[in-house]
């Protein structure tokens, strides 16, 4: 069993945000959350994180609402990183990922073995060389595996990212998302690029106002008539190596050009 949710409903500001979402996940997973601005993803996430609670339906640890768990316990089983990282601070880095290690101190900040779960997370985000590197003379993409490296440093069974391949490069996007989808941790990964997410989820659902309309292998979910009714453009769908590739087709403009 793992982070699950069963028929979520959460409204905000008398907006229903959220409307009936089940997903059960398989332990190792990597889940791509997929849809158009203003679909729910993010605040799916916030709810799965515990930081909002849902008007109706629960949210599940193995079997136990999340509600009903404290939130230093909860902290050392999931870990979110956010769309955005900022700190007037000038920290190192490996004193970014300390901070993942917070819910495993005791009220004297003690914390056995959290060195060691400190460096497997610079290593396995490929931040060991950048340890002791300030925060700001860092890339975006830089302080993102920074970021995740912090929340690995919780030791995680659940990890939720929020968009996590925002304004980078390509290079670094491509290296953020191989690394995650290579952990042996249940993720779950709002993305806008339906190609990263046909290459590295092993399933996708696909939010629209809130709901679910599709729910599956990338293969399976990702057609050109869903991508067409949920984003509203034409696409063509092939499959390339078992995953589908996804190629939008330019649509007639009745902008008149210069």
């Amino acid at each position: 069993m793992t982070l699950s949710v069963q028929s979520l409903r959460w409204s905000r500001g008398g907006n229903l945000v959220i409307d009936d979402v089940t997903i059960d996940p398989v332990q190792g997973e990597t889940i791509g959350l997929l849809g158009p601005n203003g679909s729910g993803k993010s605040s799916l996430l916030r709810l799965l994180a515990g930081i909002d609670r849902p008007d109706r339906g629960a949210v599940t640890l193995d079997g136990t609402d999340i509600g009903s768990l404290g939130r230093r316990d909860l902290a050392r089983r999931v870990a979110m990183v956010g769309q955005h990282a900022h700190t007037e601070v000038d920290i190192r880095v490996r004193d970014v990922v300390r901070l993942g290690r917070i819910p495993h101190s005791d009220v004297f900040g003690r914390d056995e073995g959290g060195t060691d779960a400190i460096e497997r997370a610079l290593a396995v985000t490929g931040m060991v060389e950048f340890a002791d590197r300030l925060w700001r003379s860092m890339s975006g993409g830089e302080r993102q595996r920074a970021q995740i490296a912090r929340a690995l440093a919780q030791e995680p069974e659940e990890l939720l990212l929020d968009e996590p391949t925002n304004h980078l490069d390509i290079q670094h996007q491509l290296d953020i998302l191989e690394r995650v989808a290579a952990l042996p941790v249940t993720s779950y990964v709002a993305l806008h690029d339906l190609n990263l997410a046909a290459m590295f989820c092993d399933r996708v659902v696909v939010l629209s106002h809130g709901r679910i309309v599709a729910h599956g292998t990338p293969s399976a979910a990702l057609t050109a008539d869903l991508i067409e009714k949920v984003y509203g453009v034409h696409a063509t769908v092939t499959v390339d190596d078992g995953a589908p590739a996804i190629r939008y087709r330019r649509l007639r403009s009745s902008v008149a050009r210069a």
